[in-house]
């Protein structure tokens, strides 16, 4: 497994993550020895950076990580953890927290469920409106300097938070979805980490499957995707022409399309690691085949030819989240 810096002289690891939230019931059942088997063939497979969320199952996410790396050399793995999403016990989200007490709070729970000492990277997972990012990471960069957390991360923040959150302390990452469907970073906010030296770490990168073959054809009501405006209706339908499009590329070099789309977001450069999101073992095998994908300059552009991110119908998110988001709004 190759290894990137995470951001500018930042630590050093896997050249892709993997990304645990749908091992906790975010995008329906899942079997959690299956579960604790991906993460161990992911470590198999060189695998050093993984990515949880406090709010993953109400604490489940982190639990069934510690369960998983029973055993594993701790300096071995690189953990970066959300915190600040907020939901009520029937598992909606109800808001976001990322007050200085809730920094250490939260952290202090995470702490205890993960069974470590110190946490690699902290992040919280949306901007709080109601609360100055200087002061959320103040408190951040207190648990820093008390040895509890090593680095500094931000979630689905834009360009001018992210600055005047590295005026307080060096961004190590951003987390952000990206992919051939959200191109939305390439504006303003890829532009700002590269000046500042912050890495990114990106998710949704199969664009919540629409991007690989026989997953989104398959979606019905019950399904929880069914949810986000790109899976709905007559949005689906031209976005399933889009993966059309891309099958005839990923046909023709003798790849599947989410291969293919994970090589896109790898080839973007050395300082985006493209977070694998499975909770199975044979999804993160033929994912892992990316990486020994080289695109040319034509397939490239064939690739964009196919998905325009002009031609993507629907938003990420629904309206009232996407107004939650600094990164869609600033």
């Amino acid at each position: 497994m190759e290894l990137t810096e995470l951001g500018r002289g930042g630590p050093r690891v896997s050249r892709v993550g993997l990304g645990l939230m749908g091992m906790s019931g975010i995008y329906g059942p899942a079997d959690e020895s299956e579960s604790k088997a991906t993460i161990r063939a992911a470590l198999d497979a060189g695998i050093t950076l993984l990515d949880t969320g406090d709010f993953y199952g109400m604490g489940h996410n982190e639990l069934l990580l510690r369960d998983a790396l029973r055993g594993v050399d701790r300096s071995s793995v690189f953990i970066q953890v959300k915190f600040g999403g907020q939901r009520d016990p029937s598992g909606a989200f109800v808001g976001h927290d990322a007050s200085p007490a809730m920094v250490k709070s939260s952290l202090a729970y995470s702490l205890v469920r993960l069974g470590t000492d110190y946490i690699d990277l902290y992040q919280p997972a949306r901007l709080d409106r109601r609360v100055p990012i200087e002061e959320t990471v103040g408190a951040i960069v207190e648990m820093i300097e008390a040895g509890y957390v090593r680095h500094l991360g931000l979630s689905e923040m834009g360009a001018d938070t992210i600055r005047r959150a590295a005026a307080v302390h060096p961004v190590t990452g951003l987390q952000i979805e990206y992919s051939l469907m959200s191109r939305g970073i390439e504006a303003s906010i890829l532009p700002a980490v590269r000046e500042l030296g912050v890495g990114v770490t990106a998710y949704g990168i199969l664009s919540r499957g629409l991007l690989s073959s026989g997953s989104a054809r398959e979606i019905g009501p019950a399904d929880p995707r069914a949810r986000f405006p790109r899976f709905q209706s007559e949005n689906l339908r031209r976005n399933l022409d889009l993966l059309a499009a891309l099958e005839a590329v990923a046909d023709g070099r003798g790849v599947t399309t989410a291969q293919l789309a994970i090589a896109w977001v790898l080839s973007r450069g050395a300082d985006i690691i493209p977070l694998i999101g499975t909770k199975r073992r044979d999804r993160l095998a033929e994912a892992l085949v990316a990486l020994d994908i080289d695109l040319s300059q034509d397939e490239l552009a064939a690739i964009e030819a196919a998905v325009p991110a002009s031609a993507v119908a629907g938003t990420r998110y629904d309206p009232g989240q996407m107004a939650a988001l600094d990164s869609e709004t600033s």
